[in-house]
């Protein structure tokens, strides 16, 4: 069974090209380094909830919108020897130092699957 790092962050509309230019590097640098899937993804469908939802878990600020991301991995082992090139990965140094986002509101965690599925051909396909 595989792995999955998840991350949630606010990130200001202001600096949307910003992060994009930040994640397209950083994709890179996991793919290059042995992640099995690299995925970024803006907020388009997220509702607000009466009692919790994503916007209220990275106290989201008014012009900000969400981003999340997965990385996926062989295993847990797999992943914390990719986690370790990654963050000594120079080509990174710059970007860390400089994140277009408040880095102090990013969610973020290791998943165990407990269910994986995945279709062999895409439904639209048929």
């Amino acid at each position: 069974m595989s792995y999955v790092d998840a991350v949630v962050i606010p990130v200001p509309e202001a600096n949307l090209d910003a992060y994009k230019k930040m994640v397209k590097l950083a994709g890179k640098a996991w793919m290059k380094h042995g992640a099995l899937r690299y995925i970024e993804a803006i907020a388009d469908d997220v509702p607000e909830g009466k009692v919790t939802d994503l916007y209220r878990a990275v106290k989201r600020k008014e012009g900000e919108t969400i981003a999340f991301a997965f990385v996926m991995f062989k295993n847990r082992k797999h992943r914390d020897e990719v986690m370790k090139k990654v963050m000594s990965d120079p080509s990174l140094a710059e970007a860390m130092k400089n994140m277009p986002f408040d880095g102090k509101r990013m969610i973020f965690g290791g998943f165990k699957p407990i269910v994986e599925l995945e279709a062999k051909e895409p439904a639209a396909a048929k």
